[in-house]
């Protein structure tokens, strides 16, 4: 799994901009499957029930080396206007596992295929800058045991390495929890070990799907 980015899970991030009296009201949300999509595009129309387009786009990321799925959708506006113009803007921000819909409210004043491409674009844009970015990688957690003491040295290394930590558990012993890329385990592994003498357990639990922020 390639590293990819995506928005802050839970949050909905807004845009809008009028254009010849027309609202765009842009809404940019996670969506980690075409059903979340679906979902979203829906309690959108729902909201804005008395609009007439609703166009939508979405992004979810390819499992297991498959291919993302990209869709979007005109809602009634004239082919490539809204939809593409708006998949364009989430696929050029490398943006995935994501939907974002923009609601018009028509103005009275036609705008034409080049002043709705714009016009949806904007929106679109408007979105994607109030979003909270974050980064998602598959990273391998490991987790290791050491004595109290030694405990600043550690987070010293860490820090300086640039390392992603998890849950800290204080028992007899503290236990950290971090999340590497696979192919450095072998140098953490070891670093740490010469840090602690020795005296430490580092275990391996297994690949996880980490989320932070970019």
């Amino acid at each position: 799994m390639n590293s990819y980015r995506t928005v802050q899970t839970g949050k909905i991030f807004s845009g809008e901009i009028t254009e010849k009296k027309s609202r765009f009201i842009a809404a940019l949300k996670k969506a980690e499957s075409v059903d979340e999509a679906s979902a979203f595009l829906l309690s959108e129309r729902k909201k804005y029930y008395d609009a007439k387009h609703h166009c939508s786009a979405y992004i979810i990321a390819g499992e297991n080396g498959s291919q993302d799925i990209m869709h979007s959708s005109d809602d009634g506006e004239p082919s490539g206007t809204a939809g593409k113009p708006m998949l364009d803007i989430i696929s050029g921000e490398g943006l995935k596992d994501v939907v974002l819909v923009v609601t018009r409210y028509f103005g009275g004043t036609l705008l034409g295929t080049g002043g709705l491409v714009r016009a949806y674009s904007a929106a679109a844009k408007e979105a994607v800058a109030n979003a909270e970015i974050t980064l998602v990688d598959e990273l391998l957690q490991c987790s290791f045991e050491f004595d109290y003491a030694a405990e600043p040295k550690i987070r010293r290394y860490l820090k300086d390495s640039g390392c992603e930590t998890g849950e800290i558990e204080y028992s007899e012993k503290v236990r950290f929890n971090i999340y590497i890329p696979e192919e450095e385990e072998d140098i953490y592994r070891g670093n740490i070990t010469d840090i602690l003498s020795g005296n430490v357990d580092f275990k391996s639990v297994g690949k996880v799907i980490h989320e932070k922020k970019a």
